[in-house]
């Protein structure tokens, strides 16, 4: 990828949900929601605290974290629809 997020910003690509139910009911695009769970695939420096020291980031590329649910900016990057977001917006890194 030829981006680089600036400061504390993560670039993250969303893992698609399921099309099916447990139960085997097939879900139709317009029913989806969009998934709140994705893998970081590029991270910033980190940001800065009060002194101008840098902070650097608690996660890395390759990590799947989970996000809220209007979190971040939907951007397209490489012909890949990515979302840019602060790394304050991520709720979690799922083991």
């Amino acid at each position: 990828m030829g981006f680089r997020p600036l400061h504390d910003r993560v670039v993250v690509k969303r893992i698609e949900s399921e099309e099916k139910t447990k139960g085997g009911i097939i879900i139709p695009d317009t029913a989806k929601e969009k998934p709140q769970e994705g893998e970081i695939i590029a991270v910033g420096p980190g940001g800065r605290d009060e002194s101008g020291k840098l902070t650097p980031l608690d996660v890395k590329a390759g990590d799947k974290v989970l996000f809220g649910k209007w979190s971040g900016t939907e951007v397209k990057i490489d012909g890949q629809d990515v979302l840019i977001m602060k790394e304050s917006d991520i709720l979690g890194v799922v083991a």
